[in-house]
């Protein structure tokens, strides 16, 4: 047996690093007992079985291969006694480390609900898309959660909250953030985000930034943190940052305080952002919405063999797939076998652009799809997805099913953006006036769109960089167009051609 004070001596970690090994299961609890004459003033001491100091090792090689303490807990399971919860005192060999949990840990089905301690998600915007009442009470310091997606920002909030009251505690939670914000956001998309702040807090934000600690390249991300609370001082945390596509969770613990199974949990990233997409706070929020449609899919449907019908659809989807993460699109329920995609507000890229650049691509992608069925059906069917824009802000949240989470959008962005689609032939990307509005300056010199009109000669010419109000192009009282007769003003345009970045110089 080693007694505690042997351990730190020979480790050289603190007593609240011991501690919190103990509270993760990486270490049992220690004997409490008398020590040997000599040993320690104390009238007791803690004793560990020898293995304790290997044990400490492997945490040590573990942490330099740049795994964090939430993912080694996750590995390591000292296996606890029926009776008193403590591994046999004079064990001399260290239990087994765990890779897969036993049956008896897999027992224990922790959900978000189960978060004792301050937790909360933002996405990349640092915007606030969940919270448990810990966090709101002692971080976020708010009564309710406002509408807005924008005023949501994280640093907004603790800049209006009670803790802009208290400079050292402000100061403390802004670094912490910004250390989460540091590991995926260069500091131009910070300030980008926070271009309301006023000047003063902007120029707080930016020197924070320089100063925070960089901590890169992990999916899970434990900063120690010291927080000073009014009345009872500083209060020793490991906070930890878990990163998903769509944001990161951020969990508060008080050292030595981890609940048996807690960082387990964390680590199970698939279990854990279901429980946070079925959670999602409701938000009004700017966004873009593509609607695409797969041209005469009845038609196409009668002349295939089902299997092979199914094959066509499948290929659209896995071809599309990656475009559309590649453009921040987020799916949308959607009827049939066409696609539904929203693109929102982006710390590092204009999300209008994102929606109609991936539309381009999309088109792009179809014409090889096309090309390649022609050959091998020997047919002269052309495959189109006929695709339309849309921007506005509507409010935007989850709907779930027994097997999954559906995004879902309220309002008239996603009606307008199907009625375009239902107006698009062979393949062509529509889009509103409001949307290419929102573009920057120079984004607009990268797109090639306009409406195509009857000119004096009885010829059709494509006249570029003009709108035209749907009803002037289609004779709305005819029967066939009777779904578009809702959008008869709107004033729209034809996307040609886009200069993506990979296709410049």
């Amino acid at each position: 047996m080693i007694s505690s004070k042997k351990l730190l001596l020979e480790t050289g970690i603190s007593r609240a690093t011991l501690n919190n090994y103990i509270a993760l299961g990486i270490l049992s609890k220690p004997l409490v007992r008398q020590p040997a004459p000599g040993e320690a003033d104390a009238p007791a001491l803690g004793y560990f079985p020898d293995w304790a100091l290997e044990r400490i090792e492997q945490v040590h090689r573990m942490k330099s291969e740049g795994l964090t303490m939430a993912e080694i807990a996750a590995r390591i399971g000292v296996k606890q006694e029926a009776a008193g919860g403590v591994p046999e005192a004079g064990s001399d060999r260290a239990p087994a480390i765990e890779l897969t949990p036993g049956p008896e840990r897999r027992t224990l089905q922790l959900t978000l609900d189960d978060i004792v301690h301050p937790a909360y998600m933002v996405n990349y915007n640092f915007e606030l898309t969940w919270y448990n009442e810990a966090a709101r009470k002692n971080i976020l310091g708010f009564e309710t959660p406002p509408p807005g997606s924008e005023s949501r920002s994280i640093f907004l909030m603790m800049l209006t909250s009670s803790a802009k009251d208290d400079a050292q505690r402000l100061d403390q939670l802004l670094r912490l953030h910004l250390t989460f914000a540091k590991a995926r956001l260069a500091k131009a998309s910070v300030l980008g985000i926070l271009k309301n702040l006023d000047p003063q807090q902007t120029a707080l934000i930016d020197r924070m930034y320089d100063e925070s600690d960089t901590v890169t390249g992990q999916t899970v991300v434990e900063v120690p943190f010291v927080l000073h609370t009014e009345g009872s001082g500083p209060q020793s945390w490991q906070v930890y940052g878990i990163y998903f596509r769509e944001g990161i969770l951020i969990v508060h613990i008080p050292s030595g305080q981890a609940a048996p199974g807690l960082l387990e949990f964390l680590s199970r990233r698939d279990v854990v952002i279901r429980n946070l997409l079925r959670k999602r706070l409701p938000v009004l929020t700017p966004l873009a919405v593509m609607v695409a449609d797969l041209q005469n899919s009845v038609k196409i449907c009668s002349e295939l063999p089902p299997e092979e019908y199914f094959e066509l659809i499948n290929e659209i989807w896995s071809t599309m797939a990656p475009l559309f993460r590649k453009y921040y699109g987020t799916y949308g329920k959607h009827v049939g076998d066409g696609m539904v995609y929203y693109f929102f507000p982006q710390p590092d890229s204009n999300y209008i652009f994102n929606a109609l650049a991936c539309a381009y691509e999309i088109k792009q992608e179809m014409r090889k799809i096309s090309k390649s069925w022609q050959l091998r059906k020997n047919w002269l069917n052309e495959l189109y997805l006929n695709t339309g824009l849309h921007e506005g802000q509507e409010w935007l949240g989850t709907f779930q099913t027994a097997t999954s989470v559906e995004f879902a959008v309220l309002g008239d962005t996603i009606n307008h953006a199907a009625r375009l689609s239902d107006f698009a032939r062979f393949g062509a990307i529509w889009s509103t006036k409001n949307l290419i509005s929102k573009l920057t300056a120079e984004e607009r010199t990268l797109v090639e769109f306009g409406v195509t009109r009857r000119g004096h000669d009885e010829r059709e010419h494509f006249v570029v960089s003009s709108y035209s109000q749907l009803g002037s192009l289609v004779d709305l009282t005819a029967e066939r167009y009777e779904k578009l007769r809702e959008i008869g003003t709107l004033p729209i345009s034809e996307i040609r051609s886009i200069k993506l970045e990979e296709n410049r110089g």
